[in-house]
């Protein structure tokens, strides 16, 4: 019997799989609304219990360089769609001229394992991450939050800023890098496209005192304080998601809340931003207030008063990775973009 064939003889037919590149995903332009609607129905599945979700794993390909590969696995039966990404993080990439993060996404059916569709994954895990950061802020942050303190230019950086000032319309955005051609170029990209003044700071302190939203994406080589407790403002929403560690261990004890995306991934792994904290104990899931999903699904509340202080940690969930494809797939087929190519 073929390969291709069945017990009766005749012959299954053709299995395609949609392939959307770079360009593909540049053209679609998905809306604002679109990438924050995605991912916001991804976290919802998730609080009501609809998908799987798996800890991510790490590959250190050649361990003379700074970086590795995150793998990150999920599935949502209800979009028919399993998924696995596979993304790159590499420090130095922007010495050759490369983002620090690329990725590939691949779709299956969950029924069936067939293939259903490769994804350039690049600006999804940009977007993805932004959206979740929004979201969260969205749910955690105080609706009169006017000022917004953001570490870091790395790619997902752009999205985070975007998407939060669209949901908040910030009266001061100030952001900070350790390049001083990062930050400003930073800042000079964001005030064009959001057309409002962004200050690029020249330190951690100046970008994130008095803040009433932080975001703390950096990219550190190992784990250092930079990011200190005291400069938190009370009832502000701290968002630390850096794959190692810039905070202080005391920034957990000044928290009314501290909500994760996934306690499952964020217990166990090598990288992150509290991971310090899990390793010391004064993180667990006995004082863990709760998973993003749960909050967004009604199943508890989010900020209850003006005055707590709030910790959101986002490691990223291939969920947000399948919802959002699944959208883009959707707007592809709907404007003829993407290959389709024969798997069998």
């Amino acid at each position: 019997m073929s390969r291709h064939g069945n017990a009766g003889g005749r012959s299954a037919e053709p299995i395609e799989l949609t392939y959307l590149n770079g360009l593909d995903i540049a053209r679609l332009a998905p809306s604002d609304a679109l990438i924050l609607d995605a991912v916001e129905e991804g976290l919802r599945a998730q609080g009501r219990g609809e998908t799987v979700i798996e800890p991510r794993v790490h590959l250190r390909a050649d361990p003379s360089v700074d970086g590795h590969f995150n793998v990150l696995r999920g599935s949502i039966p209800a979009m028919g769609l399993a998924g696995v990404k596979v993304v790159g993080d590499f420090v130095e990439n922007y010495r050759r001229g490369l983002p620090s993060e690329m990725a590939l996404l691949s779709l299956f059916d969950p029924a069936t394992g067939t293939p259903k569709a490769v994804l350039d994954a690049t600006a999804i895990t940009a977007m993805r991450t932004g959206a979740v950061t929004a979201i969260g802020a969205k749910h955690l942050a105080r609706r009169d939050a006017r000022i917004l303190g953001h570490v870091g230019a790395r790619g997902t950086a752009y999205w985070n800023v975007r998407l939060l000032d669209r949901l908040f319309d910030f009266a001061e955005i100030r952001v900070h890098s350790r390049r001083a051609e990062s930050r400003h170029g930073f800042a000079r990209r964001l005030s064009q496209d959001l057309g409002k003044p962004v200050l690029p700071t020249s330190d951690w302190i100046s970008c994130v005192q008095g803040a009433d939203i932080v975001v703390e994406a950096s990219r550190l080589s190992k784990p250092t304080p930079l990011l200190r407790t005291a400069w938190v403002l009370p009832g502000a929403l701290v968002i630390p998601y850096g794959t190692m560690s810039a905070v202080e261990l005391t920034l957990t004890d000044i928290m009314a809340k501290v909500v994760v995306d996934d306690w499952g991934q964020c217990a166990t792994g090598e990288y992150g931003a509290l991971r310090q904290h899990v390793t010391a104990g004064k993180l667990t899931r006995d004082n863990l207030y709760g998973e993003l999903c749960e909050i967004v699904a009604g199943a508890k509340p989010g900020r209850e008063s003006p005055q707590e202080t709030i910790l959101l940690w986002h490691r990223g969930l291939a969920l947000s990775d399948i919802a959002l494809a699944h959208a883009l797939l959707e707007q592809a087929q709907a404007a003829g973009l993407g290959q389709r190519l024969r798997f069998a």
